[in-house]
């Protein structure tokens, strides 16, 4: 089976369009093309899951968190990001990233995941996508040619990043030139800088497009999830559990602000900005990380903020895309990494 396949369906759970503006998800090294031998799931993609998608004979890794997040000028192995593609390319290893998408989508996403092991109920995105809109454009074929040779050297912005994906109509003959048809969804805030990149890179100042509200508020995309427990329990009972589940040998928090705990809110990885999301919606506990001491202020007696560590809050990404993987496709073996790529250590 080929590489484009997966790829393929892992976007139809995680469109690339969800992605931030930020972020580099989507096929970072390799050819879609690529017959998939084995596929290695992790959540960051160094040097040592490179060795070890060797030895497990797999030539594909699927990542949580992209390898690059910006352009790279130089291939000399200074750095790990270097070291970790050339290698890649070295031994025909596909290096494939679902981040933010992921993060950003309620069904099979991250932080339903982290809810499910805490044993929440009712749960709601934290921070819904608003202001989106549909964006439909045509391409002829050299237009095509032009954008695909272009994003191979470039990072397309949000919504564009796989063609493929977003092909929705047989071919447009109106104008005696076969165009395809392509539909994709994004901020209204993010379609100038998409209309500008397929323009600039299309070769097409008259570039045909139009685009189509989407009316309200996206209830199944978004940042954050909040949930409830099936009872109120006591704080140290809560603590106790969030331990447990999210296996961490201590975590840091907040002054403790409620005498039961059942309304919680939470976000894998660096989730900070949505604080007064989880405030206003009630949330009795902000479960997240990456906090700075100034920023544990914030939570100004109204919440407790609960900083368990990045890696920590994002681990079971990985069981969430080998289950996705596995009961999807058969035709070949995917593989959890045993390795724990965590640069945090504790003593």
């Amino acid at each position: 089976m080929k590489l484009n396949k997966l790829i393929k369906y892992l976007e139809s759970i995680a469109p690339l369009s969800h992605q931030e503006s930020y972020d580099n998800s989507g096929l970072i090294v390799g050819d879609p093309n690529t017959k998939i031998k084995g596929v290695l799931i992790c959540l960051d993609s160094t040097e040592a899951i490179v060795k070890e998608a060797i030895k497990r004979k797999c030539n594909v890794i699927i990542a949580h968190h992209p390898i690059v997040f910006k352009g790279l000028k130089k291939f000399n192995g200074k750095s790990y990001v270097e070291r970790t593609v050339m290698q890649a390319i070295k031994n025909d290893i596909c290096i494939y990233a679902i981040h933010t998408n992921l993060d950003n989508v309620y069904h099979n996403g991250v932080n339903t995941k982290i809810a499910e092991k805490l044993k929440l109920r009712n749960l709601q995105i934290l921070a819904p996508k608003q202001n989106m809109v549909k964006l439909h454009f045509y391409l002829n074929p050299r237009q095509i040619e032009d954008f695909q040779n272009s994003t191979r050297k470039k990072i397309a912005p949000p919504g564009l990043q796989n063609l493929h994906s977003m092909l929705s109509a047989k071919p447009n003959n109106k104008k005696g030139v076969a165009e395809m048809k392509y539909e994709t969804t994004l901020a209204k805030n993010e379609v100038s800088a998409a209309i500008r990149f397929l323009s600039e890179n299309t070769g097409s100042s008259s570039l045909e497009y139009h685009t189509i509200p989407i009316e309200g508020i996206n209830n199944e995309v978004g940042s954050g999830m909040i949930g409830e427990l099936a009872k109120p329990i006591l704080p140290k009972t809560f603590f106790n559990r969030l331990k447990s589940a999210m296996q961490l040998k201590g975590f840091k928090h907040t002054a403790i602000t409620s005498e039961k705990i059942q309304k919680v809110a939470v976000c894998g990885g660096s989730g900070g900005f949505l604080l007064q999301h989880a405030i206003r919606a009630g949330a009795d506990i902000f479960i997240t990380a990456d906090y700075k001491y100034h920023e544990f202020f914030d939570a100004d007696g109204k919440i407790i903020i609960a900083d368990i560590g990045h890696y920590e809050s994002e681990q079971y990404t990985i069981e969430l895309l080998h289950g996705l993987i596995t009961k999807k496709f058969s035709n070949f073996a995917a593989h959890c990494t045993k390795l724990s790529t965590n640069p945090v250590y504790y003593y």
